[in-house]
């Protein structure tokens, strides 16, 4: 049993130019908005309010970027997990749901029912992503036993790891968790017996209301 588990603070990345139009971003590399930069600032901010030893990012770029200002304030170089990339969304990449149901209404519609039985067409298998991603944050809190860990990553591809983390079954991940907001930061502690979910979608600017 681990005495002490690892802390994860899980980030989706900052906001980027397909996101107003809801378009699926899996594989293809795809650019911050002036949003998405000031989120990625708002992040950092936090990060330096907060205890973080170390960051960890996929090999896509718009995670990498929205780690960036956090890696600079707090001096630290960030590991690059390439299991931690997005799913591959097939035959979806950069378009939208409503366009996919345009065209096949009835795929569309199972896929709504019930995403890992039927993915889109061309799509990597759902479970094959959970699985990569969950055997991927092991490997981190491996690295840092007992610390405090960002993870910036992608919002399908968190959602499936929390939910295996969760023992709750993949194919309600986008009915229990609809979405994770840009760098907002959801706080998980993964031991030897498994993932506890501390906190979901928190986000990083700070409350003024108070």
């Amino acid at each position: 049993m681990t005495i002490f588990p690892t802390t994860l603070l899980l980030a989706r990345h900052g906001q980027t130019v397909w996101h107003s139009e809801n378009r699926y971003a899996g594989v293809s590399e795809v650019a911050l908005t002036d949003e998405g930069r000031h989120q990625a600032q708002q992040l950092a901010e936090w990060a330096v309010r907060h205890p973080v030893d170390a960051i960890w990012t996929s090999t896509v770029s718009r995670a990498i970027e929205t780690a960036e200002p956090a890696c600079r304030a707090l001096g630290l170089v960030p590991g690059r997990e390439h299991d931690l990339r997005e799913c591959d969304f097939g035959a979806v990449e950069g378009r939208t749901l409503a366009e996919f149901a345009a065209e096949d209404p009835k795929w569309a519609e199972s896929y709504v029912a019930d995403p890992v039985t039927h993915p889109f067409p061309g799509a990597e298998d759902p479970r094959t992503a959970a699985a990569r991603g969950t055997a991927a944050l092991r490997r981190i809190a491996h690295f840092h036993p007992g610390q405090r860990v960002l993870v910036v990553a992608h919002n399908t591809l968190l959602r499936l790891v929390l939910c295996e983390l969760l023992s709750i079954p993949l194919g309600a991940y986008r009915r229990v968790l609809p979405q994770l907001r840009n760098a907002a930061v959801s706080e998980v502690q993964l031991g030897d017996e498994g993932g506890a979910l501390l906190s979901l979608n928190v986000p990083c600017a700070p409350d003024v209301s108070s």
